[in-house]
């Protein structure tokens, strides 16, 4: 059964922050906002909603998901970062972007890239996926929410509580977040490529 869960978009509720936690340490699939779309979350530790966003989004077992962070110091836990990436980072975070970088060995190899050994990191400017993070104590996964035939990202709640009803366990109505994904930049060859353009502005990557 899917669970909606009203959450104060800039003073988010303690108590339900708590409740979100509890529900991505027990494995569930969570919907929630970010400062660009709203977007699946879910524990690092969990592969079950792996297949389940595969099977929701139609994608192939080769997808991509992001690691959601904290900031800069959470970054490195998970990814290797040298000092131009770094000042890089440093730039453009928290804000609506995703950056590839080398994985570190505390990434599990079912969430890398499997040519590449790769992951996207995300620092998201919202204050309910940093809250989540405060209180959850590490980072999560996630991956974005656009459903098979759509162009853009789902936006309001509680559109996506009837295309999603019975497909994951909580949903997170935080209001209207936007419909631009991020904007994706590879900081694996040395210099920045753009990989896509999103909400982030780009001018820095081109």
């Amino acid at each position: 059964m899917t669970e909606v869960l009203e959450i104060h978009p800039v003073n988010p509720e303690p108590r339900c922050v708590s409740r979100v936690v509890d529900e991505l340490r027990s494995g569930k699939l969570v919907v929630y906002p970010t400062d660009s779309c709203y977007a699946f979350g879910f524990h690092m530790g969990d592969k079950n909603p792996i297949r389940e966003i595969q099977r929701i989004r139609q994608t192939a077992r080769s997808h991509n998901f992001t690691l959601i962070c904290r900031d800069l110091a959470e970054i490195s836990t998970y990814a290797k970062v040298d000092n131009a990436c770094y000042r890089l980072l440093k730039a453009h975070t928290p804000g609506p972007y995703t950056f590839i970088l080398p994985a570190t060995r505390d990434v599990p190899r079912r969430l890398q890239n499997p040519r590449s050994k790769t992951i996207g990191i995300r620092v998201p400017d919202h204050p309910v996926p940093q809250a989540i993070l405060k209180v959850l104590g590490e980072s999560f996964m996630s991956s974005t929410l656009i459903l098979p035939g759509d162009e853009l990202p789902m936006t309001d709640a509680d559109e996506i509580e009837q295309r999603l009803r019975g497909d994951v366990d909580l949903i997170i109505n935080a209001g209207s977040c936007g419909i631009e994904p991020t904007t994706v930049v590879d900081l694996t060859q040395g210099y920045p490529v753009l990989l896509r353009e999103g909400k982030g502005k780009a001018d820095d990557f081109v």
